[in-house]
């Protein structure tokens, strides 16, 4: 009978830890999703706007996903509409192997649809040392040296990005490399230079870091690595 009562006790007390995991993940600004579904939906952060500071402030994260990332989703459902694509058919990832197919709407608002739904997945709460685990440390040192070398590489992409873009990890056959798209473009995208499978992006749009950084796109950069979520980023890789 005491086993029993011990058992019905541990049982409920699990199914309350269960219950205050979300909660955890929105107090402590933590992703850990282990992998990733990216639909044709915005979806809502699992942490609140203020858990990335200071590398990014509360209200540039308000503006940037209840306005910015808010119209590319919209401006996207418009041109599914308007172009007759069954989204219940093609998956995000497929609309973007053949964006050359559609109008430059498209290409846009998919584009900005996809990078920001993936963008706010990639970011946690700062950490003071915040290093990748070690499958991903071993894939650096493979494909670049070190992880010196890959941050290196990373930042000099999002710094010479000339005007609006992003700046990208992507895997590639298990090799890593680095680079930049213009506008909304991504590594998916059959019109893109840089290909590969998305691990890593950084908006460097001036609406991502202008309100704190002004002009100073290598501080906002600096600043990103605290937040990086490389769980991830690790879980990413597992599928390159």
């Amino acid at each position: 009978m005491q086993s029993r009562r011990r058992f019905i006790i541990q049982s409920t007390q699990a199914a309350a830890a269960l219950t205050m995991i979300p909660d955890l993940i929105q107090a402590q600004g933590v992703t850990g999703i282990p992998s990733e579904e990216i639909g044709y939906t915005q979806t809502p952060l699992v942490y609140t706007y203020a858990s990335l500071e200071p590398s990014i402030d509360a209200m540039t994260m308000e503006i940037h996903y209840t306005k910015h990332a808010a119209a590319y989703t919209k401006n996207m459902t418009d041109a599914l509409t308007a172009e007759k694509v069954d989204a219940s058919k093609k998956s995000i990832a497929e609309l973007m192997s053949e964006i050359s197919k559609y109008s430059t709407k498209m290409r846009n608002n998919a584009g900005g649809h996809y990078n920001h739904e993936f963008f706010w997945k990639s970011l946690r709460a700062p950490r003071a040392f915040n290093m990748p685990p070690d499958n991903l440390m071993k894939a650096f040192k493979e494909s670049f040296g070190s992880f010196d070398v890959f941050q290196t590489q990373f930042t000099d992409a999002a710094k010479s990005r000339f005007g609006s873009g992003w700046a990208w990890l992507v895997g590639e056959n298990g090799k890593l490399k680095v680079g930049s798209t213009p506008n909304q473009d991504n590594p998916l995208m059959d019109l893109s230079d840089l290909k590969g499978l998305p691990l890593l992006g950084l908006d460097v749009w001036e609406h991502a870091y202008y309100l704190k950084y002004q002009n100073r796109r290598a501080d906002y950069i600096s600043s990103f690595w605290s937040i990086v979520n490389w769980d991830q980023v690790a879980a990413r890789f597992i599928n390159c």
